[in-house]
């Protein structure tokens, strides 16, 4: 029987337990080992480090080590770092869309392969890719039961609908030709792959860090929700699709508001950057710590950069999102490096390229010859492109140059953020959670949990007529020793 809320011997409400792990699907839990519906999403260039991914998968939640912008020795390195911290704990990597590089992708798809990563977050993805593709039905097997098992699951962040349509459908006739045709499946694995989704899981990506949309959530959300009922009926999968969600989500009200729209499980991003776990420099965790929700601006991107594609960032006490905005237009408006008037070319040494555009050009080369030599070639051949790859160079650097906390580039940082960082230092503002160095990923995860269910059963007593005080409704994070009981004896 439920807890009655009396007032003498009048029944005013009832509020019965809500235990945290039930605030999403508690199938996502159980297919993901996890004690929480709760995702630290993959920043890349290692922003979402092996010391978050650790700390999340030892709180009992899911942790994506950040691998988009890093060589694939460095992935290699946090793959063994990961299973020996935490063989028997769950986590992931994230996988990045690479359009300008599909042989980075599909050498990260070959390296996931051979060390068994099993898990992976999709993001940036424009449409499917051979590599994904490839990833997802290797070793597809039926058992004795008719039971089809994937070794590999994918959860994809979308912001697109018909980007979601592409993950909740079955892998592409085309792409699984592909991959029998050269060996990489068998014909009766392509079958088997017919019968089940890219993706079990997406991630409703709304207004977040880095690579945006800028959608609000409480329109993106119920349009995947209603996608995935209809796929679900279409395809007929034994699978249960699921929808997550991402982006704004900073505080109790957001996340409660994400679970009371029925998703899955939530994501978040920008708040875990300013944790100590994070893999930046501790000049921009204090820069994140004083951010308000007006201080972020779209920017172009590095990877997509020759397609117009933005990220958001922070705007506050850097230069990065004008400077960044220059580098495009001079992009569009000139057809290579040299054709750059004296006076612009000026200034591009003296702010952007100190070392001069001919230096940035031979590092920016070096960079690819090891990367992706075809870049360099086609680089030596058409003059534009050769620009955007400098271009590029300075957007890829600022983000290393912030993670590193390099004090000669300051107003050069780039800072994925979203609206997020500001609601979030609004609701620790007086409490120890404002400093950075108190600022740790999972006991901010815990204290958003907290917070979310409070809300949560707070709003069923408003809904049963029951008024509470402001003092109850307001829901200030806990410190460490209350936070550390309510999980303590929380079932």
């Amino acid at each position: 029987m439920p807890p009655a809320i009396r007032e003498g011997d009048r029944i005013l409400g009832y509020l019965p337990a809500l235990k945290f792990r039930d605030l999403g699907d508690p199938g996502f839990c159980r297919d993901h080992q996890l004690q929480f519906p709760y995702v630290a999403g993959g920043m890349a260039n290692g922003i979402a480090s092996t010391a978050l991914v650790e700390a999340m998968a030892k709180a009992g939640m899911l942790g994506f080590f950040g691998a988009a912008g890093l060589d694939l020795d460095t992935v290699e390195t946090a793959i063994d770092h990961l299973e020996a911290r935490i063989p028997n704990l769950p986590y992931g990597f994230n996988f990045i869309h690479s359009p300008n590089e599909p042989g980075h992708e599909s050498a990260v798809t070959s390296l996931y392969l051979r060390r068994k990563i099993h898990l992976v977050e999709a993001a940036a993805f424009l449409k499917l890719t051979l590599p994904i593709v490839r990833y997802r039905v290797h070793g597809i097997t039926q058992d004795s039961t008719g039971r089809i098992t994937t070794p590999n699951r994918i959860i994809a962040k979308v912001s697109r609908v018909e980007v979601a349509t592409q993950f909740f459908a079955p892998p592409p006739g085309e792409m699984l030709d592909e991959l029998v045709r050269t060996r990489e499946i068998t014909a009766e694995q392509a079958l088997l792959a017919a019968r089940i989704p890219m993706a079990q899981e997406v991630t409703a990506e709304a207004d977040s860090a880095g690579h945006t949309d800028n959608r609000p959530l409480v329109a993106l959300l119920p349009t995947l929700s209603c996608l995935r009922h209809r796929l679900q009926a279409k395809y007929g999968y034994a699978q249960s699709l699921r929808v997550g969600a991402g982006g704004g989500l900073s505080t109790p009200a957001s996340l409660a508001a994400a679970f009371a729209m029925g998703a899955a499980y939530v994501v978040t991003g920008s708040i875990n950057q300013a944790c100590v776990e994070a893999g930046t420099s501790d000049t921009v965790r204090q820069m994140l710590c004083q951010a308000e929700q007006a201080d972020t601006a779209m920017a172009p991107a590095a990877d997509m950069f020759e397609m117009g594609v933005k990220v958001q960032v922070l705007k506050r006490g850097t230069m990065f999102p004008m400077r960044a905005a220059k580098l495009f237009d001079l992009y569009r408006a000139h057809p290579g490096l040299e054709a750059i008037p004296a006076a612009e070319r000026t200034v591009l040494e003296k702010q952007f390229f100190p070392g001069g555009l001919d230096h940035a050009w031979q590092s920016t080369r070096q960079y690819f010859l090891k990367r992706d030599p075809r870049q360099v070639e086609r680089a030596e051949r058409d003059a534009k492109h050769k620009m955007a790859l400098v271009f590029r160079s300075y957007l890829g650097l600022s983000s290393r140059w912030a993670n590193a906390g390099e004090p000669s580039r300051v107003l050069d940082y780039q800072v994925w953020c979203g609206p997020a960082m500001g609601a979030f230092n609004e609701w620790v503002r007086g409490t120890l959670w404002e400093k950075p160095e108190n600022r740790r990923a999972a006991a901010i995860a815990q204290n958003l949990l907290y917070g979310a269910a409070r809300q949560l059963r707070i709003q069923a007593l408003h809904f049963q007529g029951v008024q509470c005080p402001d003092d109850l409704v307001h829901c200030p994070p806990l410190d460490p020793a209350n936070l550390q009981s309510v999980f303590t004896n929380h079932e």
